[in-house]
Parts: structure tokens; sequence; C-alpha cells
């Protein structure tokens, strides 16, 4: 397996402080002065529209987002609209395409798979669904996808439903599909679902198999030199 660095939260992480967080790994990638990274953390309540998002997907007014404290962000991943929030695994992963690895077709089948396989781990019986992106269960979406390529290098990635407060997605079309339902692990799996902690160990494992790298766990707090001041707070 090719190493690649992980760096894990404890904490939910504004979106706009982690999507800094991604441009600098990305930039540092790029330069090949780091190994492939992968950012795992949750977001505070908030919308975002991706490059296909449309206001009318929206059904909550700007204001009424603001009011119940919830972000709204427009990113340049590809997708349409989402919600993020506590309870919700989102992986970042910064990765070289090309080269005899995946592209972008095969990024998404790998994002697809790492959360098939994970939340097969807990008694989910998932699947894919012909030209929707993602992860199903009968009951619905846990795993919503959306990423971007800038020169060869990923951005973006994949949420993934442990046990958020769902009604935040009543307020969004999510991913524009009208009438398809969103579901997380503890709607799925009710008692038996596992905690925070114990699902993102599964989602970093089965990544590691599927993408084929060797994850060296890295401590935002002291990170190698190379990312030194990346992850400050201020």
């Amino acid at each position: 397996m090719t190493p690649a660095w992980v760096f894990r939260f404890a904490e939910p992480i504004p979106y706009a402080r982690a999507w800094a967080w991604q441009q600098a790994v990305h930039e540092r990638r790029r330069a090949e002065r780091i190994p492939d990274t992968a950012l795992l953390l949750q977001h505070p309540p908030t919308v975002t529209l991706g490059r296909r998002g449309r206001d009318h997907h929206l059904l909550a007014s700007r204001a009424e987002l603001a009011a119940r404290g919830i972000e709204l962000h427009t990113a340049d991943r590809g997708g349409d609209v989402t919600y993020h929030a506590p309870g919700q695994w989102v992986l970042y992963p910064i990765l070289r395409l090309g080269a005899g690895g995946a592209d972008a077709h095969g990024h998404l089948w790998n994002l697809e798979e790492t959360a098939l396989r994970a939340a097969a781990e807990f008694g989910v019986r998932g699947f894919r669904r012909a030209g929707m992106s993602g992860a199903w269960a009968e009951g619905g979406k846990f795993a919503a996808i959306g990423f971007f390529v800038k020169r060869w290098i990923t951005l973006h990635g994949m949420s993934f439903n442990v046990a958020p407060d769902l009604d935040g997605f009543r307020l969004i079309v999510p991913c524009g599909l009208v009438g398809q339902p969103v579901a997380s692990l503890q709607t799925l799996r009710g008692p038996a679902a596992p905690d925070m902690e114990t699902a993102g160990d599964a989602l970093l494992r089965h990544f590691e198999q599927v993408h084929g790298r060797a994850l060296i766990r890295q401590d935002p707090a002291a990170p190698p030199p190379e990312l030194a001041g990346v992850f400050d707070r201020n």
C-alpha cells in the first residue's frame, strides 16, 4: 500500500476553516511536499451548494437558515445541495490520481465502496443506484459524495451519516433528488448503530483497503513540519 497521512478531528470544524485546510494541503500535495492526505471531521450545522446546486433546492430562505444557526456555503465540488451536522463524518481525501491510480470515475467508485463496506460492518445492506452517486439502503441515502479534481489531485469528498439530526435535511432537497429519503446508521440500525468513534474507525479502515493507502495517523495539534501552522484555529 502507498503510505498516506490522516488527520482526525474530534470537535466540529466550521466549513470555511476546513475548506482553507483542504486548499493548504492540496497546494503542498501538488508540490510533492507531502504524501496523499485525508481529513476526517464533522461540521456544525451547514448547508452547501455544489456546482450543480440551485437555490430552489433550498426549502428555507437564507434568512431562515441564518436564524436557525445554519451556515450556507457555495462549494466548487460536484453535486447539488447537501447538509452537514454533528453526528455525520465528513471525509476529505486529498489524493493524487492517475499514474496507475484511479481516475475521477474510479475515485467516485472507491468512495462509494468505502461507505458501503463501512455500513456493512454494522449490518446495513447498502447499494448503489444507477445514475446517482452515493450509498443507499432500503431506508434512504446514508452517504453523499461530491468532489473536485484540480491538477489531478482531489478535493472535497464524502459525508457519512452516523447519527446526525436528520431534521436539517428537511430544509433542502438533498442532492437535488425530490422525494428521496435520507437515512443514517442510527435510523437504519437503531440501538445496534455504532457510536461516532467506532464508525470513524471503520470508515478509515475501509478507506485504506479500497484506496490502497496505508494511513499514518497524525496529530493535528502537532503535525509534521511540512504542515506546520496549517491547522491553527486562529
